[in-house]
């Protein structure tokens, strides 16, 4: 027992020695900075904005119905076709209102003979009656027949120019420049006057409508601008609004608000629905972007470079974020114009790693 407590200093010391020559064999030595993607943040319009389903129409648009009925006996279109004001699209058979008015020109000619002859006999009888040869009687009498058969003749100019452009209509044709839509008939369909044959649109004076709810109707005006937006969400087109409806509608509770589209999107075509966004207004503010952000425990947080010595150091620093727009936050706290946040490499890194930009 006493020799193992002799011995007992000795040992101590000679650990003591080892850790020493250890130590002094060499420290090691600080890791290597991480290499990150840095990214400066800098002030940026701010859009405030909300998004609707517009329904795009046309502002020159006509639907096609026959104003006689009849037989379909050809067609002179097809859907899609470009088309002018006064091109044919359908023809309608037009035989029986022919026939009429061949019958009523056939009558028109017997009349005008009788308006001519009477005319003869007026003349012959009114040199008679001045002459005493006929009663004055007699001459009246030609008078009448006269004017009864001239009376008859307007009335047969009017019937048989109402005939003529009765038989207009059984050609139907375009009452405007456009494009032609779906033909809803086929040779050989009877029509009527209720019968849609096919629309025509012009593309090139489009609006889109939209129904703004109650709660945002304050803030509607014109000039604002509505952004038009294809499947993904990117700005197809972007043209102000050009109507706000003075008054609400009362079954949807809404207020109609219009934006003719000088810039038209090739996709878009009338009666389409169609993601659209108004903005509201744009202020100045700082975005960074979402890879930026990590969550811990409920907060968020960004890595900020930050000068030390002749390098740099990422420093932990809670944000706070509002909305998205494309792949960036919108800064609400924490970061502020000028800072360098690292958005790439920050698996790599935590508070106070050195690190160096890519």
């Amino acid at each position: 027992m006493l020799s193992s407590i002799r011995f007992l200093p000795f040992a101590l010391l000679v650990t003591a020695a080892g850790c020493t020559g250890n130590q002094a064999q060499g420290t090691p030595g600080a890791p290597p900075p991480a290499q990150v993607k840095l990214v400066t943040a800098e002030p940026r319009p701010i859009e405030t904005t909300s998004e609707f389903i517009a329904t795009i129409r046309s502002l020159r648009s006509a639907t096609i119905q026959p104003e006689v009925d009849g037989v379909v006996t050809r067609i002179f279109v097809r859907a899609g076709d470009r088309v002018r004001r006064g091109s044919p699209l359908v023809q309608i058979d037009a035989e029986r209102q022919q026939a009429s008015v061949r019958s009523s020109e056939a009558t028109r000619a017997g009349t005008q003979a009788d308006v001519e002859y009477w005319r003869r006999q007026v003349q012959r009888l009114e040199s008679l009656l001045e002459a005493g040869a006929i009663s004055r009687q007699e001459f009246d009498q030609a008078q009448n027949s006269l004017r009864t058969a001239e009376a008859r003749l307007t009335s047969l100019d009017a019937q048989l120019e109402e005939g003529q452009v009765q038989l207009q209509y059984y050609r139907v044709e375009a009452p405007q420049a456009g494009i032609v839509g779906d033909i809803a008939v086929r040779t050989g369909d009877r029509v009527t006057s209720s019968t849609i044959i096919t629309t025509i649109d012009e593309q090139a004076a489009l609006e889109a409508y939209i129904q703004v709810p109650l709660d945002r109707a304050p803030d509607l005006r014109t000039g604002l601008p509505v952004q038009l937006l294809d499947a993904s969400g990117g700005v197809m087109a972007t043209n102000p609004i050009t109507f706000v409806a003075p008054r609400v509608d009362d079954a949807t509770q809404t207020v109609l608000a219009k934006s003719a589209l000088a810039e038209v999107p090739p996709s878009v075509r009338v009666q389409q629905f169609v993601r659209s966004r108004i903005v509201w207004r744009s202020d100045p503010g700082i975005t960074i972007p979402v890879t930026a952000v990590t969550r811990v425990s409920g907060q968020r947080f960004c890595f900020v470079a930050e000068p030390s010595g002749s390098g740099l150091v990422a420093r932990q620093r809670p944000v706070q974020v509002g909305e998205i727009i494309g792949n960036d936050y919108v800064v609400e706290s924490g970061v502020t114009a000028g800072d360098r946040v690292v958005v790439e490499g920050i698996q790599k890194i935590g508070d106070g790693s050195p690190i160096t930009a890519e």
